[in-house]
């Protein structure tokens, strides 16, 4: 009995792992419903809106998704933007969105464009600025929005 308990254990364990970490990016979302959503909210909220382009393969796109829940860039993002996730797949899904915001996603992901609450462009990472959000750690992600909170307001 314990043989099979043990087992049903190991595939349990082992099921999970081969589905992967949790997805982070909605690869389902209707990408413009989203952002349409959250510009409601944020102009509610006198809020900029932060659109996040990446997708759930994407290593610094997780790290900066989880610096955006701990660490030092939490509390700054949530209180300086509404923040929307836009799955980009494989290059393959809502190009043309980034290229609305004049996000070039050939720069790397993670990317980000920063609207007003009215749809405004306020800012845009033109040269992949977070496609190596990994090496800049907690710190120099906390940085990067700090520079670019200042200039959203």
């Amino acid at each position: 009995m314990r043989f099979l308990t043990a087992s049903l254990l190991l595939a349990a364990s082992l099921a999970a792992e081969a589905s992967g970490p949790p997805a982070i990016y909605d690869e389902a979302a209707d990408a413009k419903a989203a952002i349409r959503a959250t510009l409601a909210e944020a102009e509610k909220a006198k809020l900029p809106v932060l659109v996040v382009f990446g997708a759930n393969w994407c290593g610094d796109c997780r790290m900066l998704d989880a610096t955006f829940k701990t660490g030092p860039s939490a509390p700054l993002i949530a209180s300086s933007f509404k923040v929307v996730k836009v799955d980009v797949g494989r290059f393959d899904r809502n190009v043309d969105i980034a290229e609305g915001y004049r996000v070039p996603l050939k720069k790397g992901i993670p990317a980000v464009a920063v609207l007003s609450p009215q749809g405004k462009l306020l800012y845009a990472t033109e040269g992949g600025e977070l496609a190596n959000a990994r090496k800049m750690g907690d710190q120099g992600v906390y940085d990067f929005f700090s520079r670019v909170t200042a200039s959203a307001k």
